[in-house]
C-alpha cells in the first residue's frame, strides 16, 4: 500500500508539473504573439536613444534592446556615453526639436526642468490614447513609490522608471574584520573598529588606513571622495551625500523663501554646512591622489582596485565591485552599512522630517521631438515589464519594483554583496532624491565653481559656502524666485 500511494502521488505530481508547465508556456506563446502583432506596422523602424553608460543603461543595450527586437521587429540603438555629454545630447535635441533621439535618459533630479520646458511626451495619457499599444503585462501601479518623482501635479507619468539606488557606505571586510588591524586600531583610538557611525570615526578610520597603507608599502588610502574639481560630480557629493549628514538638506535652500544664505533663512551656509564641506575637504588628505579628479565613475573604479578602505559610492555599482573578479580586485571582501551621520539626523529622517543620503536612479523619457512615438511607446513599456526586471536587478544592482527584492536571483546577488538589496529595501526609505528644482542646472553651475575653488585650496570651506549661498540667491532672483 505505501508503494502504491507514493506512486500515485508521483504520478499526480509529474502530471501537475506537466500541467502547469504547458500552462506557463501557453502563456509565454500569447505574450509573445502579442509583442509581435503589436509591433508588425513599425516592423524595421530603428529607435534611437542616449543614455549614461552605467552598468543598468549597459544592460539595456546589450540585453533588453536585442530581446525586444527579436520580439517586435523594431530596432533600438543605445547610446551610451559620459554623464555630460549624455546630458548635452539630449538636452539640445529636445530645445531644439530636432527629433534625433526617440527616447533619453531623465535623471530624478532634472525632471522637473523637463516638465516646465514640456519636452516630454506624457505616458500616462498616450497609452490611454493608444490603448491598441498597451501592454496586457504594463502597469505603472507595478513599481515602487519611485515612479513619483516623474509625474506630474496630476499623477501622469513622464518617465519609466529604470533605475533606482542608494549612495551607501562600502568597506573592506578583509581590512575591517582583520584582527591584528582591529586590536591595533583600539590601541591607538580607544574604541573597536567598525563601519563608522559618526564624522569622527569615519575621519579615524581614514587617517588610520592611510598610514596602515604607508607603513605596509601598500597601495591603500582610507577613503575615496569623489572631488573632481571642474566636473558637477563634486557639487553632486557635497550637497547631496555629504551635506544631509550633517542635517542641511535640499542644498541648504529654503523653499519658502527661495533664499539659501543663514540671514534670508537658507542654510546652504550655516555652521553646520561649513563643519560638512570642512570635514569632506580634511578627507581628500586621506584619499587616493585621483580624488580631484573622481567622478563617481572613478570612485567606483578606485574601490573596485582596492585602492580605499571605505568610501561613499554610488550603489549602481555595488553588485559588480562585490562579485565581478575579471572588474573587482575586492570580490567577496565588500561590506555595506547606512553613511555616518551627524547627531539628530537619523532621528529625522525617521520621522520623514530629513534624510541621511542621496536616493540616486532616473528613468527613460519619450521627447515630444521623436518622430517615432509609438513604437517608442512599446520599447518603454518592455522596460517596465516584471519579468525583465529580476536579471536587471542582479546584474546591476538596481531596483524599481517590489517584488523584484523576492526573486531567487536578487535574494542569491544580496548574499553575495553582503546585504546591499536588504539595505536598500528595508532602509532605503532613509534616503531621498534630489529636491524639485525646475531651475537645478542654473543653481548648479553658479555655485559649484565655489566648491571647486575650496577642493583645490583657493577658498576656505567657509569662504567657498558663503560666496555660494550669495551666488544662488543672485541666480534665482534672476530667475524670478523670491526679490
Amino acid at each position: 500500500m505505501r508503494t502504491t500511494h507514493w506512486s500515485r502521488l508521483a504520478v499526480l505530481v509529474m502530471v501537475f508539473a506537466l500541467l502547469v508547465g504547458a500552462s506557463l508556456t501557453s502563456a509565454q506563446d500569447d505574450t509573445s504573439a502579442w509583442w509581435a502583432e503589436a509591433g508588425a506596422q513599425f516592423a524595421g523602424v530603428t529607435l534611437r536613444g542616449v543614455s549614461e553608460s552605467t552598468p543598468a543603461s549597459n544592460y539595456v543595450k546589450d540585453v533588453l534592446a536585442p530581446q525586444f527586437t527579436e520580439l517586435t521587429g523594431i530596432n533600438v540603438e543605445l547610446e551610451t556615453t559620459s554623464w555630460d555629454q549624455m546630458y548635452d545630447k539630449a538636452i539640445r535635441d529636445m530645445e531644439a526639436g530636432t527629433g534625433l533621439y526617440d527616447f533619453v535618459y531623465i535623471e530624478q533630479d532634472i525632471i522637473y526642468g523637463y516638465l516646465a520646458n514640456e519636452y516630454l511626451v506624457d505616458m500616462t495619457q498616450a497609452l490611454a490614447d493608444n490603448p491598441e499599444l498597451a501592454a496586457p503585462e504594463f502597469s505603472f501601479d507595478n513599481f515602487t513609490t519611485f515612479v513619483d518623482y516623474f509625474k506630474n501635479d496630476e499623477g501622469h507619468v513622464f518617465g519609466m522608471p529604470m533605475e533606482a539606488f542608494v549612495k551607501i557606505y562600502l568597506y573592506r571586510t578583509d581590512l575591517f574584520e582583520d584582527a591584528d588591524i582591529m586590536a591595533a586600531f583600539e590601541a591607538e583610538y580607544g574604541y573597536a573598529l567598525a563601519p563608522a557611525t559618526t564624522h569622527q570615526q569615519y575621519a579615524d578610520i581614514a587617517a588610520f588606513f592611510t598610514a596602515y597603507g604607508e607603513a605596509n608599502d601598500l597601495d591603500l588610502w582610507g577613503t575615496t571622495v569623489q572631488a573632481a574639481s571642474g566636473h558637477p560630480s563634486s557639487f553632486y557629493e557635497f550637497f547631496e551625500s555629504v551635506a544631509p549628514t550633517f542635517g542641511v538638506y535640499n542644498w541648504g535652500i529654503n523653499q519658502e523663501t527661495w533664499k539659501a544664505s543663514v540671514e534670508n533663512g537658507g542654510q546652504m551656509n550655516s555652521d553646520a554646512a561649513k563643519e560638512a564641506l570642512a570635514w569632506w575637504l580634511n578627507n581628500l588628505q586621506y584619499a587616493p591622489p585621483e580624488s580631484t579628479s573622481s567622478t563617481w565613475d572613478e570612485v567606483a573604479a578606485s574601490f573596485a582596485a582596492g585602492r580605499a578602505a571605505q568610501g561613499l559610492v554610488y550603489g549602481e555599482n555595488a553588485a559588480w565591485i562585490a562579485t565581478d573578479a575579471t572588474r573587482s580586485n575586492v570580490v567577496g571582501n565588500v561590506g555595506v552599512a547606512l553613511p555616518p551621520v551627524a547627531e539628530g539626523v537619523m532621528e529625522a529622517a525617521e520621522a520623514d522630517t530629513g534624510y541621511i543620503g542621496y536616493y540616486d536612479g532616473g528613468a527613460f523619457g519619450l521627447p515630444v521631438s521623436s518622430q517615432n512615438q509609438q513604437a517608442s511607446l512599446l520599447w518603454l513599456q518592455f522596460v517596465g515589464l516584471p519579468s525583465v526586471q529580476a536579471e536587471w536587478a542582479a546584474a546591476s544592482s538596481r531596483i524599481v519594483m517590489e517584488p523584484t527584492y523576492d526573486d531567487p536571483l536578487v535574494v542569491a546577488m544580496d548574499e553575495a554583496t553582503n546585504g546591499y538589496y536588504s539595505l536598500m529595501q528595508d532602509q532605503g526609505y532613509l534616503f531621498a532624491g534630489a529636491p524639485p528644482f525646475p531651475f537645478h542646472p542654473q543653481v548648479r553651475e553658479a555655485v559649484a565653481p565655489f566648491i571647486y575653488q575650496a577642493i583645490a585650496g583657493e577658498i576656505t570651506a567657509a569662504e567657498a559656502l558663503d560666496g555660494a549661498a550669495a551666488a544662488a540667491e543672485a541666480e534665482l532672483i534672476s530667475l524670478g524666485y523670491g526679490s
